[in-house]
């Protein structure tokens, strides 16, 4: 039995392409639908939990409590409004804010 001639256009099964990740690769990784909300997005929930004074009061309590910048927080928050487990920890919160963004979105 002979064996067969290797195709030259096939990529070598010993060499792995250099921008996949091999099995150990770290990065961001998406929760599973089961994961419970980690700390710091339970955090964000709770300020925006909160009355707050002024504009002025709410980003000094971002930097100090949360350790970010509030454009950071923002981002975190919006994504935090299309994410189902935010919705079921605090739903009064998150469809509150949803109604606010969706307000704002339709007056532009």
């Amino acid at each position: 039995m002979t064996a067969a001639a290797p195709d030259p256009d096939a990529p070598d099964p010993d060499v792995s392409a250099p921008d996949a990740p091999g099995p150990d690769a770290e990065g961001p990784v998406a929760p599973g639908p089961d994961a419970a909300l980690s700390d710091q997005e339970r955090a964000v929930l709770a300020v925006e939990r909160q009355s707050w004074p002024g504009p002025g009061a709410k980003e000094r309590a971002i930097r100090e409590r949360l350790g970010m910048s509030p454009v950071r927080y923002f981002q975190l928050l919006n994504a935090l409004l299309d994410d189902r487990r935010a919705l079921e920890e605090d739903p009064v919160t998150v469809n509150r804010l949803r109604r606010v963004r969706d307000a704002r979105r339709d007056r532009r």
